[in-house]
């Protein structure tokens, strides 16, 4: 195995075990809803603010991020980044007042997973993977996520029953930490060439992608994928309680989908391989909307709750591979920490809108209903919108390809 090949190797599987840790204890945030609000006597709006927050902190500060890490050293981000979940999810612990919980939950574990989350991740398995293998390297690297939350939401389920929700915030924290040595054998094996290959600025490269047609409609899609996983992430849990069924159900469906997406996010990556992304996202999306129609339109039983909760994960990250795979396709890997971090800000922006209407509209109605109806109308209408995007490579990089 040449040099090159085993630094790629190595980048990986650190890549794999740090979406790992990151997502599998953020994708346990929605189990802490009804404990944190029973035990502090806050609404629920006030904790969805919170978790609404750290999505768009996540998004926002995402491109910043991706910058940094193309033009310096993406291991060092990621240390950073890993530091500042840790620190985030300590202040979480110990938080006394719903100010504290939104600048611990919110702002702080925002900006250490804008350096340590999967976006910035798979910009740097999308820079070291052969071109011919790249969607379904990505399509691995997003299967990972889901690993983590296969061990970490049962885990931490386990421990907010037996000993609370703040001893297992203070559990989340120390698994953080170990993301800090992963990224440092990160940045020791990322050098200067890794995964560059196409003779072109930042500049030139965004403005390209302000003036690509698809860069935008993806961007847009994008938006909505954020608004429906958050949204379930978050109140799926609580929905489940709300119909009478059993908190344990709750985590149980968070695992199924886990397991589900898994596999589907595997697929997705595989099918990018030979198949036009821009279709199989319109499928996923238009997937989505008839299973969530599915589930506000029947009587949930814990089977049926199980069986919609597999179908919702084998679609639940798919969108992840394609998406950043369309624009290394387009753009090339040189950038895609940066670009791909522009278009997952319209994501965190959905997450956020997801998350905090979930909360604010069950305040108002006591009912989850409407965001449900919306969160149907929205995956109807991505599912148009990836239709007629343009998948070609931008002129510049056809070019230097040739």
């Amino acid at each position: 195995m040449s040099q090159h090949r085993s630094h790629a190797v190595v980048v990986f599987i650190c890549c794999l075990s740090i979406v790992s840790l990151a997502f599998g204890v953020r994708q346990s945030f929605g189990l802490f809803m009804r404990p944190i609000t029973l035990d502090t006597g806050w609404a629920r709006e006030s904790l969805a603010l919170t978790f609404a927050t750290q999505a768009f902190t996540i998004g926002l500060l995402g491109p910043v991020a991706g910058a940094f890490a193309d033009r310096w050293n993406p291991g060092k981000v990621l240390m950073l980044g890993g530091g500042l979940f840790c620190v985030g999810l300590l202040t979480m612990a110990g938080a006394s007042r719903p100010s504290v919980m939104f600048g611990g939950g919110g702002l702080l574990v925002g900006a250490g997973l804008s350096g340590c989350g999967l976006p910035l991740a798979l910009a740097v398995v999308g820079r070291i993977a052969p071109a011919d293998r790249r969607s379904l390297w990505l399509g691995v690297a997003t299967a990972s996520a889901t690993l983590g939350q296969l061990v970490l939401v049962p885990l931490i389920q386990t421990v907010i029953v037996e000993y609370g929700w703040r001893v297992a915030v203070l559990l989340g924290s120390g698994l953080g930490a170990f993301i800090v040595p992963l990224a440092t054998v990160v940045a020791r094996s990322t050098h200067a060439g890794l995964g560059r290959d196409a003779d072109q600025s930042l500049g030139e490269t965004l403005r390209g992608a302000r003036s690509h047609p698809g860069y935008i409609l993806l961007t847009l899609g994008f938006f909505v994928c954020g608004f429906q996983v958050q949204f379930i992430t978050i109140h799926l849990p609580a929905y489940i309680v709300d119909q009478g069924l059993a908190s344990s159900l709750a985590a149980s469906a968070l695992m199924v989908i886990a397991a589900a997406n898994a596999l589907g996010s595997w697929i997705a990556g595989w099918a990018g391989g030979f198949c036009r992304k821009r279709y199989l996202l319109s499928g996923i999306y238009g997937g989505r909307a008839l299973l969530f129609l599915v589930l506000i339109s029947v009587p949930l039983s814990p089977p049926v709750m199980l069986v919609l909760s597999a179908g919702i994960g084998l679609l639940w990250l798919g969108t992840v591979p394609l998406t950043s795979g369309l624009v290394a396709e387009m753009f090339g890997p040189r950038y895609m920490a940066t670009l791909y971090s522009f278009v997952f800000l319209n994501h965190q922006l959905g997450s956020f809108m997801g998350v905090w209407l979930g909360g604010r509209i069950y305040d108002a109605t006591g009912s989850y209903e409407l965001v449900w109806w919306l969160t149907i109308a929205l995956g109807a209408a991505a599912s148009l919108i990836h239709l007629p995007i343009d998948d070609r490579p931008m002129a510049r990089l056809v070019t230097n390809r040739g």
